[in-house]
């Protein structure tokens, strides 16, 4: 994927906040991108973009809440951390049921504000990798011919040549074409890797949900 230098989206409707974080993040070298609304922020963002979002749960016009809500319809990716006053805690937990990565409450210290921007850019790039593989394996599985990739979910069940041939009514000489077919067009090197690929392909359908 492209973009792979991190960038930390602050969206604050408080101009003093917005400066105050792009020295803060400027000084330990981060690159950042500043945003007074909710809406300029929608307008301006780049799903391939890695880095994290910095994000006020208060706001005039469209909340933080509700930017959540519009980035989880989009299926977006990208960490979000709650900067919330005393009052907004249960706003702040309602969020991090909705998928937020993290929130701090105000006032916070610079470093633990900066230990979090950290650990929320590095599941960025490890969501990015994983979601990268599952993209290469849909690719894979889009070449398998329709019977091909009945034997592949019969392999993934750990099933022999035997017994895929009952399942299918086809004799195993058959099964042991498809079956090296389906190796070959999935670049495995073994059932397992196979069976790997299958769970990869769940676990990215289940994170983009």
């Amino acid at each position: 994927m492209k973009n792979d230098s991190a960038t930390v989206m602050v969206v604050d409707d408080d101009s003093g906040v917005r400066n105050a974080m792009r020295i803060l993040l400027k000084s330990v070298g981060l690159e950042s991108r500043l945003f007074s609304s909710a809406q300029e922020f929608l307008d301006s963002y780049q799903p391939a973009q890695l880095g994290c979002l910095v994000l006020d749960i208060r706001m005039p016009g469209m909340s933080g809440l509700e930017l959540q809500e519009q980035l989880n319809v989009r299926g977006a990716v990208i960490p979000v951390i709650f900067m919330s006053g005393h009052g907004d805690i249960p706003m702040a937990v309602e969020a991090m049921q909705h998928g937020a990565f993290d929130f701090l409450q105000k006032p916070f210290r610079d470093q633990e504000l900066l230990d979090r921007i950290q650990r929320a850019i590095a599941k960025h790039r490890e969501l990015r990798k994983s979601l990268g593989e599952v993209e290469r394996i849909r690719r894979l599985l889009d070449q398998l011919t329709p019977r091909e990739r009945e034997v592949l979910d019969l392999m993934a069940l750990g099933k022999q040549n035997k017994a895929i041939a009952q399942d299918l009514d086809v004799s195993p000489r058959t099964v042991e074409i498809h079956r090296a077919r389906v190796m070959e067009k999935m670049e495995a090197h073994s059932v397992a890797e196979l069976v790997r690929m299958t769970m990869d392909i769940r676990k990215g359908a289940a994170a983009t949900q």
